[in-house]
């Protein structure tokens, strides 16, 4: 047992920590998880803990035996929501097959290869998502509803901003779990809030979005409210976003630096890599249905396009300096799987940088008002769907066992919503409830 493992197991024993989490998402971003016996944990670090994995959602068509849970301790935390006497930690694991081999179908490893491939050629990635949500009270029974928790909009403060001590609650929790929030506002819809992250390794950056995710469920329903991370949960208000920023590096210099000014050469080549793959990888950054209702408006784009400072774009150049220096792409929403959203957006800016694409030249005006000659993101999942399956890129930048089965779900979802006869009706039974 290495040096890690003693301290951690020490830890638990000296703060009564009984329960360990073993936190894994399925192939569409489900956190799961599986409760053991923190004297168990040492064991679990040798052998793994089995699962069934044709019970997870995804995993059947991937894998058709059991499969094991690895700890990844660097992940350790306690959950602060928990009680303090008898408490509960969580661990996030990688998943392997019996003989050790990784599992296809995990997130969490497929971005860290990725990681570490562009590591041995000199580069390095920094994340930083900028997550929005909505609150809504819940009935009698503490079931949701659709009425948001307050009226206030962009920046509102108290009274009109009911939202403010959640929101402290949520940061002060994500700070005891070792993540770090650098900011949170209430945002233009009416109990709408996001909270932002400071940037970090992509690994991690992915992690902290399934702990905000926990974060935030769990507030919420201490607070009797239900939170919300559904792209579209309002009819004619603003959906809600996951903003992801992206910096690229090599040997420890931001090649984001001064962009707008004098672009450098790869970061410009990440950028055009980045554009040049979006639509492809909507099924996994913009994954339901109501995804596409969302974009080309409030804010959301819906052009293939990027500039600096210009909300409507895609992709945008924020003005920030030095090691901040980064761009910021607008069009995936929260209901994401993390770990492959982000694995596929930095593929593709790396692919570009690999291959020295050209960037094309940058949109200017208000895209929602003109259109301008910009290549239209797809319009419905179901288009979305269709240009993934015809993408050469997707096949290089996943197993193909895990991208068909991967769209072959999300198709059949799809039909599902197209049939309805009620798509407003199908979406608050199957989506609202759960996302």
């Amino acid at each position: 047992m290495d040096s890690t493992a003693r301290e951690t197991l020490e830890f638990l024993e000296e703060n009564d920590i009984k329960f360990i989490r073993l936190a894994f998402c399925d192939i569409f971003g489900v956190q799961k998880n599986i409760a053991v016996m923190a004297s168990q944990l040492g064991h679990a670090l040798e052998h793994g803990v089995a699962f069934d994995a044709s019970a997870i959602a995804g995993f059947g068509g991937v894998a058709r035996s059991d499969l094991l849970l690895r700890p990844d301790l660097s992940t350790f935390t306690v959950l602060p929501w928990r009680p303090a006497e008898s408490g509960v930690g969580l661990v996030f694991c990688n998943i392997t097959y019996p003989d050790g081999r990784p599992f296809e179908g995990d997130g969490r490893w497929l971005l860290g290869q990725l990681e570490q491939r562009a590591l041995r050629q000199g580069y390095s990635f920094l994340v930083g998502p900028e997550c929005e949500f909505y609150l809504f009270e819940t009935d009698e029974k503490g079931r949701p509803t659709h009425t948001p928790f307050d009226e206030a909009g962009y920046f509102d403060i108290a009274p009109l901003d009911k939202g403010e001590n959640v929101r402290r609650q949520i940061c002060l929790a994500l700070e005891e779990m070792g993540v770090q929030p650098e900011r949170s506002h209430h945002e233009q819809g009416p109990g709408q809030n996001e909270v932002d992250f400071r940037c970090a390794s992509p690994l991690a950056a992915a992690d902290h979005l399934v702990a905000l995710r926990t974060a935030v469920k769990a507030t919420a329903r201490e607070n009797g409210l239900f939170a919300s991370f559904s792209p579209k949960p309002l009819a004619n208000k603003s959906g809600s976003g996951l903003h992801i920023n992206l910096s690229l590096f090599f040997g420890g210099h931001n090649l984001f630096e001064g962009f707008c000014q004098a672009p450098n050469e790869k970061a410009a080549a990440f950028l055009a890599g980045v554009l040049a793959h979006a639509a492809e990888c909507m099924p996994f950054t913009n994954p339901l249905p109501g995804s596409y209702a969302r974009l080309g408006g409030f804010e959301a784009p819906g052009t293939v396009s990027w500039s600096p400072h210009n909300r409507s774009c895609l992709v945008r150049v924020p003005a920030a300096t030095g090691q901040d220096s980064r761009i910021e792409l607008r069009s995936p929403d929260p209901s994401c799987n993390p770990y492959f959203a982000t694995l596929l957006l930095l593929s593709a800016g790396f692919e570009g940088v690999l291959a020295g694409l050209a960037l094309p030249e940058a949109a200017d005006g208000d895209l929602f008002a003109v259109g301008g000659a910009a290549p239209r993101l797809p319009a419905s999942l179901g288009q979305a769907l269709g240009a993934a399956r015809q993408s050469e890129f997707l096949r290089r930048a996943l197993p193909q066992k895990l991208l068909d089965t991967y769209l072959a779900c999300k198709q059949e979802e799809f039909d599902a919503y197209e049939y309805s006869g009620d798509r407003a009706a199908y979406e608050a039974a199957h989506y609202f409830p759960r996302i």
